[in-house]
């Protein structure tokens, strides 16, 4: 019996490839220059990454709009996160990417994260020291580049909502090496003149390498430094900055930064419309409970009978006198009688009313003192015999 040999479809084989492929290796970083780039109108990006010597198909889906912003283009460096998979359908390997970053990209967030702690750590981020944006504000700095999408997007919504509102530009680079001075030089002079009630700093979107003068550590110790509130408006949505985090207030973008700090005509007219309308409840509250009060004390006894009042007042006034006279004069009595008293009782003690009943009060003129017992007088002592009216002479036996 003739064995029987398994016969395989071209689609067997390329599946049992992808899975081998697939199971083969974990998820890795890779690196590359970009060629053959396609931004596919469904959202994908189709490329090749090479090196020197060889290269290799990749597919990122859903990463055209990453790409863009980025500014990837055939020739750049570039760094990718993913895995290799198969494409059945040709029979072709290809590395799916899950992140994108240009090259160097490493290296930069690391730089970003080491400031951002060190900054962190000194309390320029701490929510406590930032300060309120002001509602409406009589002029506004903005710190940008000229010539720059940012500064048309700001612009054209101030003018569409405040037209009169005074707006001073300083114009600077917003890329490139020198561009972090030249922005911090201009939050500087807004505060320096004091040209601004708030100070926007603003560019459009860009790479992280774009956006990296947002990121040193001269411009956000000028923006945590500055007197007045500075609102950071760098990059698209999901760019955030150091400069971000230093500023009193971050925006997403320009749009929004013009956005908030000048408010809706419409929501403020509405607003004021409120303001007035409670006011007015509030005064004519006040002024029903005032009527009510004077209604309440017209209709009063007191504004009835004013004459019979004062005559009530007086009666009660002569009850008193009355009475604190009564009083006094029973305080008086009380008083008299009580000394009365203790005057008989210090006569009844008067050693003189004793003498007048006949009794008289010896005393020894050597000792100078009375005497108290005979056996303690030898005979032939002077004593002194005082009387009721005057004194004698005796001797005794």
């Amino acid at each position: 019996m003739e064995n029987q040999q398994q016969i395989w479809s071209v689609s067997d084989v390329n599946r049992a490839v992808r899975e081998i492929v697939e199971g083969a290796l974990l998820p890795f970083w890779m690196a590359g220059e970009v060629g053959s780039l396609t931004l596919h109108r469904s959202g994908h990006a189709y490329f090749t990454m090479k090196d020197a010597k060889s290269q290799i198909k990749a597919v990122y889906f859903n990463g055209a709009a990453t790409c863009s912003r980025l500014g990837i283009m055939n020739g750049t460096l570039i760094e990718a996160f993913g895995n290799l998979s198969v494409y059945e359908v040709r029979g072709e390997y290809q590395f799916g990417i899950r992140q994108l970053r240009r090259a160097g990209i490493g290296e930069l967030q690391r730089r970003f994260e080491e400031l951002k702690r060190k900054l962190a750590a000194e309390g320029l981020f701490d929510p406590q020291r930032k300060r309120p944006i002001p509602k409406l504000p009589e002029r506004i700095g903005v710190v940008t580049s000229p010539t720059g999408a940012a500064i048309r997007d700001f612009l054209q919504i101030i003018n569409r909502r405040f037209p009169n509102v005074n707006i001073r530009i300083y114009p600077c680079a917003v890329q490139g090496a020198g561009a972090a001075a030249q922005v911090a030089r201009g939050v500087e002079f807004f505060n320096r003149t004091g040209g601004a009630d708030v100070i926007v700093v603003t560019r459009g979107g860009g790479s992280m390498e774009d956006l990296w003068p947002f990121n040193e550590e001269l411009l956000a110790r000028a923006v945590a430094a500055s007197r007045i509130p500075v609102v950071s408006a760098v990059g698209h949505e999901i760019d955030f900055s150091i400069c971000d985090f230093a500023a009193d207030l971050r925006v997403p973008t320009p749009s929004a930064a013009a956005e908030l700090v000048i408010g809706r005509r419409e929501e403020m007219v509405r607003e004021l419309e409120r303001s007035e309308k409670d006011m007015r409840y509030a005064l004519d509250s006040a002024l029903n409970q005032a009527k009510a009060r004077l209604e309440r004390a017209a209709g009063s006894f007191v504004f009835r009978e004013p004459v019979h009042l004062v005559q009530m007042r007086r009666q009660q006034l002569d009850e008193l006198d009355t009475r604190l006279g009564t009083a006094a004069e029973r305080l008086h009595t009380q008083l008299r009688s009580r000394l009365e008293r203790l005057e008989s009782t210090l006569t009844a003690l008067d050693p003189r009313r004793q003498l007048e009943r006949g009794y008289a009060i010896l005393f020894d003129d050597s000792a100078g003192k009375p005497v108290t017992s005979a056996r303690n007088v030898p005979s032939g002592i002077h004593l002194t015999a005082q009387l009721a009216d005057g004194d004698l002479r005796v001797v005794t036996e």
